[in-house]
Order: structure tokens, then sequence, then C-alpha cells
């Protein structure tokens, strides 16, 4: 059996990719529950604690904490954090190049380094020496060693452009030289980032560890307890850690100068604490027109996707209970996506939340229209992209129905397109075509078209989702959707479909390929008609939404550059999947009328797990069942604190003001999901696992004894 995402996918990447129509109207109000929106006023951390290390806020480091960390701290917190192949965050934790990271970062690495009989998802792995350390194919690990300011490089090369295209395209050209030629220059992998939407541009130059293996990682149901249920929660009991090992070039463990020392006891409740991490993405600095667009289209239409998709899944294991793994993985990384998105409107739609965004951009903006020189620089930059945004409201839902991509559409429209490229062919004489559409290999061609293990059940529950998502979003009667559902709806539109349609059986396609090029364009095969008849528009409403949003992008950058001219370093830019640091306590919050703790202990998992009749997903694995008497249940396991985070973070160390690990950033509480676009202190929490716990468990649980030594002394021991 064939399905159409690849089990890797991440939902990282999910939330990056969509982009989503439906509208929906929120009415105007004076109050919100008893709050008066007028006494409603912007927090000064809205934007966020998510610190460069360009700019890190020594100032307020000093004021808030009576800490004052020198360069050298600076550095070496820098040079000991990693960013963990293209999804997570890491760190080095010895001097032999011991690296940590979360337990659902490390397992599809778990997964390419199983051999055959094993199941190290279900029994953990503990490399008892170093020489059964396992090489991870592809897995690199990325160390920031290069920070460098072009800003002015770039802006200079952006000036010269006349129009916003133009002005763009040299962007693009002048970012791309200067990789190339400080690639060239210091053999590091070096990408340009923007900060502040174009305010500031930094190079970062990293240098990359290819060789990494894997040392420890427990069991998937200690690693990720309590499941889909749990997850976004708080209290939480997870050990959420796997270890990797980086090794040089000689295929000996690397020797570093920079990492991070274990400490003992970890961070008491008040005790100050950072996360270093790769944040991924936030909206914090968008304008209010473009949260209002988020909240009435491009969110609400994600999350209609995403409940079609995790409905669609959920229903294939109860089908095919033979591939449950596989399907489960895939269903949970999309009721992983709904909980965000869901906690991200809830947020949008909170009139207070709303509130302080209004008030933060009505202060920016009487900053900016106060000063003559700012105002003529920047001051129309909110009316323009609020016209935008309301030009795009116009044409997005029509655009998104014309437009095919592999993780909304059902695979039937892309077979038409292979379908539809052969006919051209065919219409050509043989010696014009491509290789693939001549003599036998034509045949090959046709043989493919529909795959041997092509899942004709899913597919029809995809194009059931599809037919009706376009049909909510355009109307029924838009003349190409009417002309291939026959004016049905539903599950009568997909049999319609599917009755007059030669993709569904590969002897009828052959049938009418036989036909020739002209036969197969006319044939009025619902998929390749609309695919036909919808081209010329897809491309005239693509290149108008180019257009409006490469305009956005220029107004975009001047409101970053005026952030920064009005604010400067005070306020943080939004994630790019950069290094950040940032501050906070280890404190409970509110919650469910009562207070959450600040940490939690291994008493409360074992309550979870009888409370629960021991069963998925808080059942626990045979070796945590009877633990060893020596072991301590009332070591701190997990813990919350008021650090910034969002996806990306995952991996994340979390350290003290000595640079020693005192947790293992792994989650947010469901309160945190609005963190996209603001971050309040009241009730978001960072969720990381204990420096204790980990040590109390990889020592007394897993007796790897070489393993916690090394966490001890921060280097190999015999």
């Amino acid at each position: 059996m064939k399905f159409f995402i690849s089990k890797s996918f991440k939902i990282f990447f999910l939330i990056s990719f969509f982009s989503l129509l439906f509208i929906q109207v929120v009415p105007a109000q004076k109050t919100y529950q008893g709050v008066d929106f007028d006494t409603v006023k912007a927090g000064k951390f809205d934007t966020g604690k998510m610190w460069t290390f360009e700019f890190p806020p020594l100032d307020y480091f000093k004021e808030a904490y009576n800490f004052s960390p020198d360069q050298q701290w600076l550095d070496n917190v820098r040079m000991s954090a990693l960013r963990f192949a293209s999804y997570c965050s890491a760190s080095f934790v010895s001097a032999d190049g011991l690296v940590m990271t979360n337990h659902h970062c490390g397992r599809q690495s778990v997964t390419e380094v199983s051999q055959e009989g094993e199941n190290l998802h279900e029994t953990g792995f503990w490399a008892q020496t170093l020489a059964d350390e396992r090489p991870v194919p592809g897995l690199f690990v990325d160390q920031l060693v290069l920070v460098q300011d072009v800003t002015d490089e770039i802006q200079d090369a952006i000036d010269d452009g006349e129009t916003y295209e133009r002005q763009l395209e040299l962007k693009d050209s002048v970012i791309a030289s200067i990789e190339n030629r400080e690639t060239e220059a210091t053999g590091l992998e070096v990408s340009i980032t923007e900060l502040y939407y174009g305010g500031k541009y930094s190079l970062y130059g990293y240098k990359r560890y290819n060789d990494v293996r894997l040392v420890f990682a427990p069991e998937d149901q200690i690693g990720f307890f309590g499941g889909d249920p749990d997850n976004f929660t708080y209290p939480r009991f997870n050990l959420d850690c796997t270890f990797f090992r980086v090794y040089d070039e000689n295929g000996n463990p690397l020797k570093t100068d920079n990492y991070f020392k274990w400490s003992s006891n970890g961070a008491a409740v008040g005790e100050p604490i950072f996360v270093v991490g790769n944040p991924g993405n936030t909206t914090r600095l968008k304008t209010v027109s473009q949260l209002e667009y988020f909240r009435d289209i491009q969110y609400p239409r994600t999350i209609d996707i995403l409940k079609d998709l995790y409905n669609t899944y959920t229903k294939m294991i109860e089908l095919h209970p033979e591939n449950k793994m596989e399907l489960q993985d895939m269903a949970f990384n999309f009721s992983n996506g709904l909980k965000s998105y869901y906690g991200r409107m809830d947020g949008l739609n909170d009139p207070v939340m709303m509130q302080r965004k209004k008030d933060f951009e009505m202060n920016f903006r009487n900053a900016v229209m106060s000063d003559s020189d700012l105002k003529e620089k920047y001051g129309d930059s909110w009316d323009k992209i609020e016209a935008i945004r309301n030009e795009l409201r116009k044409i997005t839902n029509e655009l998104f129905i014309l437009n095919q991509n592999r993780f909304t559409s059902t695979q039937y429209f892309f077979i038409a397109q292979d379908v539809i490229e052969l006919a051209n062919e065919l219409k050509l004489p043989e010696d014009e075509r491509d290789e693939v559409y001549k003599g036998e290999e034509l045949q090959n061609t046709v043989n493919s078209l529909i795959p041997e293990d092509f899942d004709f059940e899913m597919n029809k529950m995809l194009l059931e989702n599809q037919v009706t998502r376009m049909q909510k979003l355009i109307g029924i009667d838009y003349p190409l959707l009417n002309k291939i559902t026959g004016g049905l709806k539903g599950k009568e539109a997909v049999e319609y479909i599917l009755e007059n349609s030669y993709l569904t059986n590969i002897d009828k396609l052959k049938s009418l390929i036989e036909e020739g090029g002209d036969a197969i364009l006319n044939s009025d095969d619902p998929f390749i008609y609309f695919l036909q008849n919808s081209e010329e528009k897809a491309a005239e409403l693509k290149a108008k939404s180019d257009e409006l949003l490469s305009e956005e992008e220029i107004y975009n950058q001047k409101l970053g550059k005026a952030v920064f001219e009005v604010y400067g370093t005070s306020i943080p830019p939004d994630a790019t999947f950069t290094l950040r640091i940032a501050d906070g306590v280890v404190q409970g919050f509110p919650y469910n009328g009562t207070t959450a703790p600040a940490y939690t202990t291994f008493y409360g998992m074992y309550d979870r797990y009888y409370a629960f009749n021991k069963e998925y997903p808080w059942s626990l694995p045979d070796r945590w069942k009877n633990p060893p008497a020596d072991f301590e249940l009332s070591t701190p396991f997990n813990f919350v604190s008021t650090n910034d985070i969002i996806g990306g973070n995952s991996g994340s160390p979390v350290i003290n003001m000595n640079g020693e690990i005192v947790g293992l950033a792994f989650d947010g509480n469901i309160e945190s999901l609005p963190g996209d676009f603001i971050f309040r202190t009241e009730k978001n929490r960072t969720v990381s696992v204990h420096s204790s716990g980990m040590m109390e468990a990889i020592k007394i649980i897993y007796n790897a004894t070489r393993l916690s030594n090394e966490l001890k002394n921060g280097k190999i021991t015999e």
C-alpha cells in the first residue's frame, strides 16, 4: 500500500507550508467578559524574548536578574548550542562531542539505525561502548561559528531598484552573491537571514558535522508518555531526550572546548534560566491587518484541511490495521497540527489579545507619524499592507481551488497531469518526442501512469474532502466545479466524477490513450477537463498574488526598519530558525481553577499510569513498571518556566547563569499556542525535562553508567 505523504513529514513544515482561505467575520466590540478595551494595553514582552546573539539585551538582563554575562559567556553558549538537522535544536554536553536533543527529534534517526529483528522504538537503545554507537545516515548538526551584519551591503543593492519587482530581484541576487563569496572564503555553511523582515540582515556561518552517531534513546512510550491527549499540556511526565555523538574526520569522538556542563541539582523555583535554540517562525511583528487575514482566511482553512486529513488517516487505520504504525504517525502529525492551529485561532479570536496587538500598532504608528523623517519613509506602510491584504481576499479562494498540491489534493489530479503531458507528446511526430514517449518506453510510461500500489480507498476519501472544500470556498455553481461534479455534492459528486473518469482503471485509460492525443484532451474526463480549463486562470491569479505579495514584502521590510529605528534592540525580531537566547524563570501557572506546579515528579507519572488503568497512551515500557528500590520517585521529572519558545526550539538546552544544563525544552503548554503572534508571560510556559530526572532515569532505570558518568564529568571516563 502506498501513502501519499512521507512518514518523515514534519509538523513544523506543515505549519510553515499551508496558506489557506476561509472567511469568518468577527464583530467589533467595546468590552469583552467585563473588560473595557480602552484599558487594554500592549504588554512589555508581547513581541517576545527571542533575543539574538548579535543584540543580547545586557542592560535588561542586569536589571531583571542582576546578571551581566560577558562576551566569553555568550560565545561559549553560542558555540555549545547546535541546530539539529533542519528541524530541531540540540547542544554539546561533553568535551567528547556528546549531543543532547529531544526524543521526538531523534525518532527518525532511531528508525534509520534499527537493524533487522530490532524494534528500538519499543525497547529503546543504549550503546554500551563507543564501538556500539551507531552512525545515522545523512544526519548532521550545525554549530554557529560566524555572525556578520551585512545590512548595508544588501540595502545598497536594493536601493538601486526602481520597482518592487526589481528591488526583490536585486536583493536575491546580492544575497546569493554574498553567500557564495563567504562560503568560498570560510568553508562554512553560510546563509543570510532577514531580521525585522529585512530591517537588518545577518550572515550566519555554520560548521557542519556529518558523522553523528546514536548513543542513547529511551522507549517511545516513555519518551512520549501520554501521547496525543497530553500533547501541548502540563503537568507532563516525559523522558523526551536522546543523545548522539559527533565524530571528527578521523572517526574519533570530537574534542570540543564548547559544551554545557551538567547541573547536579537543576534550577530552583524563581531562578533565572535561559533557553538556547532555533525557534522556527513567529508572526509577532505582523500588522493587525495581516493577523486578521490569518484569522479570517488562512488559519480556518488550514484547520479544515488538517481535520480532513486526520479523519482520513483515522479511517484508514480502521480499514488497514496492518499499517497502523505508519498511519498512526501521520494521524498524530495532523492532530498535533490541529491543536496548534486551534490554539492560534483561539488567540486571534480573543478580542483582548487582539486589542493588545492593536495598542502596540497604534503606539508604534504614532511614534512613526510624530517624526517627519520616519513618517516620510514608513508612514504609509500600514495602509498599503491593509490594501494588499484586501486585494488578496478577493482572489485567494479561487486561486486555491485551481491549484493542486500533494498535501491537500487527491493523486488523481497528478495522474491527470501526467496523462495530459503524454497526450501532448503523442500529438508530436515520434522522432520529436521525449525518449520516454517513444517505442517500448512508451508502453512502460503508460503502464506506470496508475501505480500498482495506488490506494483507491484513500484517494476516494481525499477526493471527497477536496470537492467539499472547493464547493465551500467558491460555491457549487462555480462553472468549472459544476461541470466536473454534475452539480452534485459530497459522496454523490465523488461517484459522478469517478464514474466519468478514465483514471480509475488502467485498461480504460489504455483504451483512451490508443485513440491518440486529441482524444485524450477532448475526453471530458473530469480531472483532465479541470486541469486543462483551470491552467490559464490559475496562472493569471498566481501572477496577481505574486505581484501583491512582492509589494507587501517591500512594505514589511519598511516596517521592519521602522521597528528597529523606533525600538532598537529592545524588541527582538520574529523567529527565523536561527539561534536565539530566551530568558525566563522556573514558575507554575494558574489552570483549571487551581495551580500547575513548577515541577512534576515520577510519582505523578505512576499515578497517571495507574489512573488510566495502564492503558495506552499511558502504558509504560517493561523496565519502568517495577523500578529498582533505589530509584527516587520524588526526583523532579518535568518542569515549566516563563521562557519563550516555538516550534524549532525542540531539543533546546535550558541553562542557568553558570551555563550549566538544568533541563531540555520539549514543548509548550496549551496556553502558549497563541505565542505565534503574541507572547504572554501570565500563562505561557515552556515545558522541559529536568536535568535531575534525566540523570536519575539514565543511571538507575537504564543502568547506563558510561553515559551518566560522562554527563556528570563532562568527558568520557573509564
